[in-house]
């Protein structure tokens, strides 16, 4: 004889995956509150994005725009130094008196000219040293200066628009 199997009484059941209780109107309407508040975090955070990146291209867009003759000006420097040697050379020397003049009249109007666009030269006997803007070539003693101060320019530094171009050349200034 077969045994008769037993029929699972109520108690005994295994459980049955309990189907989803249909949403109140209160958790549907809190479940959307989420929704569009994680959806208007991110339209925020896509507008600062552009915002940003807006602020950024103007920034980079004045800086081209400041400095897209660097390039050159840092070309034309060597002309200065040239023009400098040539009055360092001729100065004392009364056959060159009118050259002399001249050559200083042309090396103001360049500077004049790249004043208007922002270089600024720099280096002077006495000025403190600064390595941001110094290159020290070395030392010398000089009375009546200040310890570390430019005992002497051997070629001036220049700046566009507060951008070092090139660093003054100077002989810094030690006691003995």
């Amino acid at each position: 004889m077969v045994p008769e199997e037993k029929l699972p009484d109520a108690e005994t059941a295994p459980e049955t995956p309990a189907e989803e209780t249909p949403a109140t109107p209160e958790d549907t309407i809190e479940r959307l509150r989420a929704e569009i508040a994680a959806e208007a975090d991110k339209r925020l955070r896509a507008l600062a994005e552009t915002e940003n990146l807006k602020k950024r291209l103007i920034k980079e867009k004045e800086d081209f725009q400041k400095y897209a003759t660097e390039s050159l000006v840092s070309e034309l420097i060597p002309v200065l130094d040239h023009l400098d040697l040539a009055l360092a050379h001729g100065r004392g020397n009364e056959a060159c008196k009118d050259f002399v003049v001249g050559v200083d009249m042309t090396r103001k109007a360049f500077i004049d000219i790249l004043a208007r666009h922002g270089v600024t030269e720099f280096g002077a006997v006495g000025e403190a040293f600064d390595p941001e803007t110094h290159e020290a070539i070395g030392v010398a003693s000089v009375a009546g200066l200040a310890e570390d101060a430019v005992a002497q320019v051997v070629q001036r530094g220049y700046l566009l628009r507060g951008r070092l171009l090139r660093p003054a050349k100077v002989m810094v200034n030690k006691a003995q």
